[in-house]
């Protein structure tokens, strides 16, 4: 079936690509682009784009799955001719469909096409500025607006699909909106730890869920903050489970470079144009982007390909303390037990477009140790001056000394009797997880971002992988006690608090580990010693065998990514709730972009990427619509 390009796309191609050589029969040259004409039409075998104001590049080859382009356009493209049993060359015209394109959608340089052809496999046309086709000259004027061609994917709801090809093609028309809506919900941050915007949190939670087509969505109440439960029944045989947090961490607007509240639009070296925001990462812009999933598909008047259960708290950040309260309303579980697993949307992709599939995650307890002379019984009721110190007692001293007990001489390794005893050794798998990660993701990258020099104990890369997915720990977060403020005030305080955070593995408890922690201390003559529970929960583990997890390699590989599986994540959420007793459900992490900075300053979420290798928020609501297709 011919698909001739307009002689005006036409003429630019040509201009464009006049000083290109082909071979005499069309066929891709390596490193090279091959053109032929034939009854008025383009042949194209590989087409690569540059936008030199954005550095976006688009490559168009034979072993293509989705690409992106911000403005869609409509070209010619056909596999280039073969070679037949006779020796002759056989001009093939393969079935054309829609696809639409949003930058950065893929993990390297973005690609459409058809099937692949031994001599022309991965090879980019060119990596030069001075070859790279402008996509502005491309697309200008009466251009605008069309769809780019490509050709089925199988394994998803085809590319062919009408429906899907419909919902795609309004992701670049919502960019702006997409935007905007990440950068109000940023300017309303709620955290629980400061009581801060609530009940306002949970309400705005609710509105952008009914915007995005959610019904029945109610506000649940709890012993702390309310959590959010809605659903979006499509009629469909599948449902899925989305949690969502709409709490984010503390700031403090004097470490940022721009306000925390503002969300501002800065451009990052290597990366492009960034939203600098408090939760702009962790976690509104991801969510953001799923939310401009389902947007996608009410723009197109088309139904969610599966069914959705939203399960949503606002204590994420201080360690859920009162989640299990929505998830066992008999309504929120009667939903949830119907599902066949439950995500939560991330932005999957490092600064080098690279993604991990983590199988579960770190639990945690989040405490305080208070230390006080009234409980002592020992040092001052209240602050005295520091001259004192000769006569009198230190709570805080006392605090710093107890401390010191719950880790060994190495200032590392934890020291609370049984800490280690139910801390499930990883498997030979899940080692040769590490070991295959080790070897692809960069050490300079990560110790740069991280502002290290050395690993613990000066342990290499690949050990400190290991101790990262293997080793439960005892963090001290914060250390608070006296006057903090300018200059010095010589005061003995009454009260020390030290906030830390244990986080726990496969198949340690929080209750266990918590019960631990005050046996130590008792033991040890710091029986006085307030342990006060803020929030936490267990560790979680997904088999790489479910439905929702296999749903995700194949999603990531269809996108052209080479997704690597990531034993856990060090970090944690309560996905516990989900995989536990009574749900027994997988459960996981999904989705394309990049931000980092979470629970920092000047944290940032990736909008429009420079670097073909990562998505910007456009990619991103790409992938979330591919994966629900994946799903159903």
């Amino acid at each position: 079936m011919e698909h001739a390009i307009s002689p005006e796309v036409e003429a630019l191609l040509m201009k464009r690509f006049a000083g290109h050589k082909a071979c005499p029969h069309g066929v891709p040259l390596r490193g090279g682009f091959a053109q032929l004409r034939k009854e008025g039409t383009v042949l194209l075998s590989e087409l690569q784009l540059h936008d030199s104001a954005e550095t976006t590049l688009l490559t168009l080859n034979s072993r293509s799955t989705l690409a992106t382009l911000a403005a869609p356009l409509k070209i010619n493209y056909h596999e280039p001719p073969r070679r037949t049993a006779s020796g002759a060359f056989s001009r093939i015209a393969l079935p054309i469909s829609q696809t639409i394109l949003s930058s950065g959608l893929t993990g390297h340089a973005p690609t459409i096409g058809t099937g692949a052809t031994a001599h022309s496999r991965g090879d980019p046309v060119t990596t030069s500025n001075d070859n790279a086709f402008n996509r502005r000259d491309f697309i200008g004027g009466a251009l605008a607006g069309v769809a780019i061609n490509s050709l089925p994917i199988p394994a998803f709801a085809a590319a062919d699909d009408p429906d899907l090809q419909s919902v795609l093609s309004q992701i670049p028309k919502l960019h702006d909106e997409n935007v905007k809506r990440l950068q109000e919900w940023i300017a309303l941050p709620s955290i629980a730890a400061e009581n801060r915007n609530f009940p306002q949190g949970p309400e705005y939670m609710a509105q952008l869920a009914r915007d995005a087509g959610f019904s029945n969505v109610e506000i649940i109440s709890t012993s702390g903050k309310p959590g959010v439960f809605g659903l979006l029944d499509s009629g469909t045989p599948t449902w899925v489970g989305i949690y969502f947090m709409y709490d984010v961490k503390q700031f403090d607007p004097s470490e940022w470079s721009s306000p925390p509240l503002e969300a501002r639009l800065v451009d990052k070296e290597g990366l492009g144009k960034t939203c600098v925001g408090r939760g702009a990462v962790n976690q509104k812009g991801p969510e953001t982007a799923f939310l401009g999933a389902l947007h996608a598909f009410k723009a197109a008047g088309k139904k969610v390909p599966v069914n959705l259960v939203l399960v949503c708290e606002g204590e994420e950040e201080i360690g859920s303390p009162h989640f299990p309260e929505v998830v066992h309303q008999p309504k929120v579980a009667a939903a949830l037990k119907k599902c066949m697993g439950v995500f939560i949307p991330e932005a999957g992709q490092d600064a080098n477009g690279g993604v991990e599939i983590s199988l579960g995650a770190k639990g945690v307890v989040e405490l305080e140790l208070v230390s006080t002379g009234e409980r002592w019984g020992r040092g001052p009721k209240h602050d005295v001056h520091s001259s004192l110190e000769a006569q009198v007692d230190s709570p805080t001293w006392h605090l710093v000394q107890a401390l010191n007990t719950l880790i060994e001489p190495d200032g590392h390794t934890p020291a609370v009797a049984g800490f280690f005893d139910k801390a499930k050794p990883l498997t030979p798998a899940q080692i040769k997880m590490i070991q295959d990660v080790s070897a692809v993701r960069s050490e300079a990258t990560v110790k740069q971002q991280l502002g290290v020099e050395h690993w613990v104990q000066d342990t290499n890369w690949l050990d400190s992988l290991i101790l990262l997915e293997s080793k439960p720990t005892i963090n001290i977060e914060g250390l608070v006690a006296g006057y903090t403020g300018p200059g010095g005030k010589t005061v003995l305080p009454h009260r020390a608090v030290a906030k830390i955070d244990m986080r726990l593995v496969p198949d340690m408890t929080a209750a266990g580990t918590l019960a631990l922690l005050k046996d130590h201390l008792a033991k040890h003559g710091f029986g006085d010693i307030e342990v006060n529970m803020t929030g936490g929960y267990d560790p979680t583990q997904t088999s790489p065998d479910s439905k929702l997890i296999q749903a995700q390699i194949a999603t990531y590989r269809k996108l052209g990514l080479n997704p690597v599986l990531w034993p856990r994540s060090a970090g944690s959420w309560p996905g516990y709730i989900f995989t536990s007793e009574p749900l027994n459900l997988p459960a996981g992490h999904f989705g394309l972009g990049h931000g980092t900075g979470a629970h920092a300053p000047n944290e940032y979420y990736l909008i429009d990427s420079t670097n073909p290798k990562v998505s910007g928020i456009d990619g991103a609501v790409g992938s979330f619509v591919q994966y629900l297709y994946a799903l159903a």
